[in-house]
């Protein structure tokens, strides 16, 4: 008896738990949860809001001067070029200008795309302009500066509680497993979908939610490994006129690149990103330094598993299905404690009688 009312007391505990979660925090889950959904298809989603982007005539084969020297035109003087990034495969050269002059904080960055075999300009955009960065922004912060992605990763902890609690109250108290599993658990509808598909997104969502706030939280899951959080680097613009020119770094790399970086006052060296590694090339000397590609770490993993890139279309349907259902769990909880509240405010007799 009382083993059975410790298990009585300890599942309206969880309950209690899983129903605030839901309640508090619904207006932040949802769109946390629909952004992220929409965002497993980030390739495409930009592709269709932006097609002259990807209307190239064939591959990138010109030396990178080429389209550094076109983008430059159309930046003007007030803009330095930062960077610039090959196509990982249909797509246009992507040329990153920054303001010679900008506030403290990281400058506002303008984006020129490139037709591969042409160097044509095919568009031109802010770096944070545009709804598939709004969505990014949306997601990895609510639009919150500073506190923005701490509140992002809180939320994810609690939807990782909510998740497992879930679970535990899905669970059916006696009976078979097979109980838990049929659509009339409940006379209502909105508790039937809630029950249901809580049951079938519980898994993806805890995940979803553990490395959410992992990548929130890198500080603290990092040293767990053995692993340091990576820091931004800091904003600096790039230098007037380097040393060294963009297709000679590109030569002294000695591989196809993937990105160059500029030099700036701060980081006085090239960096360009290779498939195999990285190598970096001294402005004043002209020296190399190749550092070979090192094993993915753990934080990178862990992103990789919550936005599914490189995943494959099964695990991006189950990650996009594991963003998308919890914001009908918060719309169907909200429904069932509304519902819950005006049965209770119904007179004794009328919640005693007997259905007909």
């Amino acid at each position: 008896m009382g083993g059975q009312l410790s298990k009585t007391k300890l599942r309206g505990l969880w309950f209690s738990v899983h129903k605030w979660i839901g309640l508090l925090l619904a207006a932040l889950i949802i769109p946390i949860s629909v952004s992220g959904a929409a965002l497993v298809w980030h390739d495409w989603l930009d592709e269709q809001l932006h097609p002259q982007r990807f209307a190239v005539s064939g591959a990138a084969t010109l030396p990178p001067a080429r389209y550094a020297d076109a983008a430059q035109i159309v930046l003007g003087p007030d803009r330095r070029i930062a960077s610039l990034r090959y196509p990982a495969a249909q797509g246009s050269v992507v040329v990153t200008g920054v303001p010679v002059t900008s506030p403290k904080g990281q400058p506002q960055r303008t984006n020129v795309y490139l037709d591969g075999p042409t160097a044509r300009v095919l568009d031109m955009a802010g770096g944070n302009d545009g709804p598939v960065r709004f969505l990014h922004v949306l997601h990895g912060s609510l639009m919150v500066p500073g506190l923005g992605r701490q509140i992002v990763g809180w939320v994810g902890v609690a939807m990782l509680v909510s998740s497992l609690s879930g679970l535990w109250l899905w669970w059916p108290l006696s009976g078979s497993l097979s109980r838990g599993l049929r659509w009339n658990r409940r006379p209502q509808i909105d508790a039937n979908l809630h029950h249901q598909l809580g049951f079938w997104v519980c898994v993806p969502l805890a995940m979803l939610s553990f490395t959410g706030a992992w990548i929130s939280f890198p500080a603290f899951f990092g040293p767990m490994v053995g692993e340091q959080a990576s820091k931004r680097p800091p904003a600096a613009v790039p230098v007037a006129a380097p040393t060294l020119d963009v297709n000679s770094v590109a030569l002294k790399a000695g591989g196809q690149p993937v990105s160059i970086t500029w030099p700036t006052a701060k980081s006085p060296n090239w960096k360009v990103a290779l498939e195999k590694g990285e190598a970096e090339i001294a402005d004043a000397t002209g020296a190399v330094t190749v550092k070979p590609k090192g094993p993915e770490t753990i934080a990178r993993t862990m992103r990789r598993w919550h936005d599914g890139t490189g995943m494959g279309p099964v695990w991006q349907t189950v990650i996009f299905l594991g963003g998308l259902i919890p914001a009908v769990l918060a719309v169907t909880g909200i429904t069932m404690w509304v519902n819950s509240r005006k049965w209770r405010r119904r007179p004794e007799r009328v919640r005693l009688a007997p259905a007909e």
